[in-house]
């Protein structure tokens, strides 16, 4: 198939053009910049000559900005929509909600009049578009909402980032149900995502930032005490990415929402595994470590995923010894 991935330098995105190369799908990414994409066609050798190419895209959250982007030739069959922002260091609460919002908008409708060759879209939404924090249920499965509005995204920074995953999740499927386009759609939803980068972060600070918690242990950030867990479900970005795929390629993935989450963790599992396979480290965490996960917590149904997308999590252990060494290896 001939896949169209969105933001190619994210941390998810990324992962996904490796998943999609091994499994001999022809891919476009779009990037910021012609530098960025240069990076990205350096990242994966391994690809075979015009498997792998991208094209610009400054500003996802432009009206039309994915019109030239989505016309191929040969045409698209599927595309991978991951490109959103996701950090916490916004001066205004639009910068987070808008991109979001209307980058689902505009390349859904963007897809429609100009690409109807594309039979199946995939868009990386989150647990953030799931979990309700001020009335978990027993269990979150693909049927929970968060109820967070615009206006509470704009006024409480607390929900900002909920809120645009939830917002703009929301407007891919009522796109789907206004519009009726000739392509179905899938969302893929995961909590925490860790696993090692693709690309190696320029520094410290550059790093995704589930996986600046790693670097934070490595370098003594830890040693007074562990940092609140806060969400107590995560998944490795290996997992994320045959996710992504295998809902561009399975056909009962239609019209589905997937919760895909490893299962529970919390900040003491991480020290834990760090201290048994990593002794180096020991000397940076506290003599004596303890768990912030509540004694009744919530539970998560991953069923769909496995049933139908086929996947297999992978343990903390791995991502959290995987992650490590790739910092390690590169000095961060």
């Amino acid at each position: 198939m001939k896949v169209l991935v969105t933001g190619g330098s994210g941390f998810i995105a990324s992962h996904c053009l490796k998943t999609l190369l091994a499994r001999n799908h022809t891919v476009v990414t779009t990037v910021r910049s012609a530098e960025k994409g240069e990076k990205i066609l350096a990242a994966y050798p391994e690809s075979s000559k015009g498997q792998l190419s991208y094209v610009v895209v400054p500003d996802i959250a432009q009206e039309h900005a994915f019109d030239q982007a989505i016309i191929s030739e040969p045409p698209f069959d599927a595309i991978l929509h991951t490109a959103s922002p996701f950090h916490f260091n916004f001066q205004d609460p639009k910068e987070l909600l808008d991109p979001a919002i209307n980058g689902t908008k505009g390349i859904l409708c963007a897809i429609k009049e100009k690409a109807p060759s594309v039979k199946r879209v995939v868009i990386t939404s989150s647990f953030a578009a799931i979990v309700n924090p001020d009335g978990h249920p027993d269990v979150y499965s693909e049927d929970s909402w968060n109820t967070v509005t615009y206006e509470e995204g704009i006024e409480d920074r607390g929900k900002t980032y909920r809120a645009s995953k939830a917002l703009a999740e929301r407007a891919a499927w009522s796109f789907m149900e206004e519009e009726k386009p000739g392509f179905s759609l899938a969302t893929i939803c995961p909590p925490y995502v860790f696993g090692p980068p693709i690309h190696v972060p320029e520094s410290q600070k550059a790093l995704n930032t589930s996986n600046a918690y790693f670097a934070m242990l490595m370098h003594g950030g830890w040693k007074e005490k562990l940092p609140p867990t806060g969400t107590w479900l995560w998944v490795d970005v290996r997992d994320i990415a045959l996710a992504h795929v295998r809902a561009m390629e399975v056909p009962e993935a239609a019209g589905k929402r997937f919760f895909t989450t490893a299962g529970h963790f919390d900040m003491k599992e991480v020290a834990e595994i760090a201290q048994k396979r990593f002794p180096e480290y020991a000397d940076k965490l506290p003599t004596e470590l303890t768990s912030d996960k509540p004694s009744a917590l919530y539970g998560c149904d991953n069923s769909r995923s496995k049933e139908i997308l086929g996947l297999e999590y992978l343990p903390l252990e791995s991502s959290v010894v995987d992650t490590i060494k790739f910092l390690q290896s590169h000095q961060i």
